[in-house]
C-alpha cells in the first residue's frame, strides 16, 4: 500500500519540513516490512479564484485527481478525534484488504470543501483549535509512523494507563 501526504501550500525550509522529513525517513524504514511504500509528499499550490468558496471547489478537484483510487483520510477541524489505536486500525485494515494506497488531505488557508469530506472514508480531527498546516503535515506524518509502529508491534507507542 503507498502513503501520499496531498497539502495545498509550499512547507518552507525550517524546523517544520524537518521535522516531517525525519517521519517520513521513518515511515520509509519501517513501512517496507509491512507492505508498506513509503510516503510521498505532494505540494499543491493554493487556488488564485477570488471567493473562498471558489478557491476551496478547485483545490478539491486537484487533490481528488491526486488522491485517485486511495483511501481517502481528511483533515479537518469538523472530523473525530480517533486514538491513535482506532487510527492504526483503519490503516492496518486498508492494507489488509489490499487497497492501493492512502492519500492524507489537508487543505489551504481556507480549509477544505466539503466534497473532500464527502469522498473521504475518515475525517479526522486533531481538535478544535485552528492549526497551521505546516504544524498539521507534522501531525499527519508523525501519526503515520506511530500508526505503523503499532501494526509492527513496535514499542514506539506507549499507551495511558487508567488509573481509576
Amino acid at each position: 500500500m503507498r502513503l501520499s501526504l496531498l497539502a495545498v501550500g509550499r512547507l518552507k525550509s525550517g524546523p517544520e519540513r524537518e521535522l516531517v522529513e525525519r517521519y517520513r525517513q521513518r515511515i520509509e524504514g519501517m513501512g517496507r516490512s509491512l507492505g508498506v511504500a513509503g510516503l510521498d509528499m505532494v505540494e499543491l499550490p493554493e487556488s488564485r479564484a477570488r471567493r473562498d468558496d471558489d478557491r476551496r471547489a478547485e483545490e478539491a478537484s486537484v487533490l481528488l485527481e491526486k488522491a485517485g483510487s486511495f483511501a481517502i483520510i481528511a483533515f479537518d477541524e469538523r472530523g473525530k478525534s480517533p486514538t491513535s489505536e482506532e487510527f492504526a486500525n483503519r490503516i492496518r485494515h486498508w492494507r489488509d484488504e489490499g487497497r492501493a494506497g492512502l492519500a492524507c488531505i489537508i487543505g489551504g488557508p481556507d480549509g477544505l470543501d466539503p466534497k473532500i469530506r464527502q469522498k473521504a472514508e475518515l475525517v479526522v480531527s486533531f481538535g478544535a483549535l485552528t492549526m497551521p498546516h505546516q504544524i498539521v503535515r507534522a501531525l499527519v506524518a508523525e501519526q503515520l509512523y506511530r500508526a505503523l509502529t503499532m501494526i509492527a508491534g513496535h514499542p514506539y507507542h506507549r499507551a495511558g494507563h487508567d488509573d481509576s
